[in-house]
């Protein structure tokens, strides 16, 4: 897919470019973001080159990751990242995909996470024909959920070692989102269990 850009009222959400590097590295020294995510730690300059210069750039090339760096309209300041991730292949079905996040720590607690996943989910659902969105996170990440269930991610349960982090498995939470719970039709209907 070719990549593509989308606003809102007070973000850019465009793919990373060269410029963004210093941006990403300095960011993910966070150690709330390290803690959260499995980025590599320590975290350092050449991790930040790998993701904008050739992990997400390919992520594009082939459909299987779609990330947006994340900036302020005004000012064009790193926020932080915003993707999709595990993205199935388009089908009569509809595709699956999962939304990944981190915020910049001084940009938390202003909405932008919330906003910036808005687009994406909007986008996800009418130009891309996702029937179904996941988010998956560490249990007690509580930061991260909160933005999900404000955009009406329903937690559905817990996943028993979900996830491998740094030589364990943790537990995570496992959330997701339809068409229909942000008021459009589903282009696949939903059967659920009675």
């Amino acid at each position: 897919m070719r990549p593509v850009t989308l606003g809102t009222a007070r973000l850019v959400l465009r793919p990373f470019t060269p410029e963004d590097v210093p941006a990403v590295h300095s960011a993910c020294q966070d150690p709330d973001i390290l803690r959260w995510t499995t980025l590599p730690e320590p975290y350092e300059r050449r991790h930040a080159q790998e993701f904008v210069l050739s992990l997400a750039p390919s992520g594009w090339r082939e459909d299987t990751a779609y990330n947006f760096g994340v900036f302020t309209r005004d000012g064009g300041e790193l926020v932080g990242s915003m993707g999709l991730v595990r993205i199935t292949p388009p089908g009569p079905e509809g595709r699956v995909a999962e939304l990944g996040y981190w915020t910049a720590r001084e940009r938390r607690r202003h909405g932008y996470t919330a906003e910036a996943a808005g687009a994406v989910v909007d986008w996800a659902f009418d130009e891309l024909g996702v029937e179904r969105l996941e988010w998956v996170a560490e249990v007690g990440n509580t930061g991260s959920r909160a933005v999900a269930e404000r955009l009406g991610f329903v937690v559905e349960g817990t996943l028993r070692a979900r996830i491998p982090f740094r030589g364990t498995r943790r537990d995570a939470w496992l959330a997701s989102l339809l068409p229909s719970d942000r008021g459009r039709t589903p282009g696949v209907p939903h059967l659920p269990a009675t």
